[in-house]
């Protein structure tokens, strides 16, 4: 590795994990705004909404990789053609493919994080983040049950608690349950403990009374008892009923599963889709990166700046981003046709690296002026 390509490579993978890390930062927090209803609504601990919404950032940095790598490159290269430096190396003998190598290794490192995350990390990720979700929705004993305020578990139940003792104990409990509209009940008890168990969760109740309305609703019954027990787990469900989505099946499952296991066609062509998109997905690194040098290392050198390449390549990203997501909509209905995710994942690379090896310049901004010693007089 030559001393300008170490000096170029360093620049690009500094700038683009900060730049990533950034960017990947930026939608994270506005992505974990949503979560906040746990900690408002169901008394969530701070510590387990960050650890859910940390689950997503391996899914925000497989979407921030190639873009920030793009902006960095485009950057660096032409803060380099502005410094002349480009011009210095290539009047060196430097080939413009040379010049072009540190950012192909750039996007190759690139491209081995997106692999790492699509294939390991992000799978294992989305499963653990939802498991956590599934629980905090369904899961009773993972609520807080705050003091002085009625707190609604699920739909149809209310817990009001005055106070909390030691070892979990709650004092002063109103539980008003209206799962079953015809025949709605209140429950008053002393005391009681939040608990768990093979049954679901579930509240023990002592010392209290349960009052229920008849069918007229005209007849009270009051029922006291010295302990009762009021099931929270009617609601929801086990792990065992929660249904996999398909961002967290691993490779070989979204490429094998059938109709025939019990899946709706539609969603086989999702799982599909998102094998494929795994797969071409971190190659994008080298598209964009390419679709960048494209535009910033063809052509002769212009004095007046390179705005019109670089907006020409932020234009090319668009194109490709599009592109892209058109690709993966149309596999989602039509799984024969991954090819064209493949073709829209590679084509721009081939393209990029025949025009940067390629012998005649192009000019993106339009027709290359002559020199003027080669003008006639």
């Amino acid at each position: 590795m030559t001393g300008i390509t170490r000096y170029i490579l360093r620049q690009l993978v500094a700038g683009t994990i900060v730049v990533a890390g950034a960017l990947a930062c930026i939608v994270w927090l506005t992505q974990s705004l949503r979560f906040l209803q746990y900690v408002v609504n169901k008394g969530l601990s701070v510590g387990a909404w960050l650890r859910l919404t940390l689950y997503l950032m391996p899914e925000f940095l497989v979407v921030v990789i190639p873009p920030a790598l793009f902006f960095v490159a485009l950057f660096i290269y032409n803060r380099l053609a502005v410094d002349r430096e480009l011009v210095v190396a290539q009047a060196a003998g430097i080939s413009r493919f040379a010049l072009c190598r540190p950012a192909l290794l750039a996007a190759s490192l690139g491209a081995l994080v997106c692999y790492l995350l699509t294939l390991v990390v992000i799978p294992s990720s989305t499963r653990a983040f939802r498991e956590l979700q599934f629980s905090i929705r369904n899961d009773a004993s993972q609520v807080l049950l705050r003091e002085g305020t009625f707190n609604q578990i699920v739909q149809g139940l209310t817990v009001y608690v005055r106070g909390r003792g030691g070892a979990g104990e709650l004092i002063g409990i109103m539980v008003h349950d209206t799962r079953k509209p015809d025949a709605p009940l209140t429950l008053l008890a002393e005391r009681g403990v939040l608990a768990g168990g093979a049954a679901g969760p579930h509240v023990l109740l002592f010392n209290g009374s349960r009052q229920q309305l008849d069918r007229t609703g005209r007849e009270l019954s009051v029922l006291y008892f010295d302990s009762y027990t009021v099931d929270f787990g009617t609601t929801g469900a086990g792990d065992a009923d929660r249904t996999a989505d398909y961002r967290e099946r691993s490779l070989l499952e979204l490429l094998t599963l059938k109709a025939e296991d019990g899946f709706a066609p539609r969603e086989v062509g999702r799982m599909r889709a998102e094998a494929h998109q795994r797969l071409v997905g971190p190659l994008t690194c080298f598209s964009f990166v390419m679709a960048g040098l494209c535009f910033l290392m063809t052509g002769a050198f212009d004095k007046r700046g390179q705005l019109l390449r670089i907006c020409g390549a932020v234009a090319s990203l668009v194109a490709l981003e599009a592109a892209s997501l058109a690709a993966g909509d149309f596999v989602g209905r039509n799984p024969d046709g991954a090819a064209l995710m493949y073709l829209v994942g590679l084509l721009p690379t081939a393209m990029g690296l025949y025009i940067i090896a390629s012998p005649v310049s192009f000019h993106p901004a339009g027709r290359r002026r002559e020199p003027i010693s080669a003008m006639p007089i």
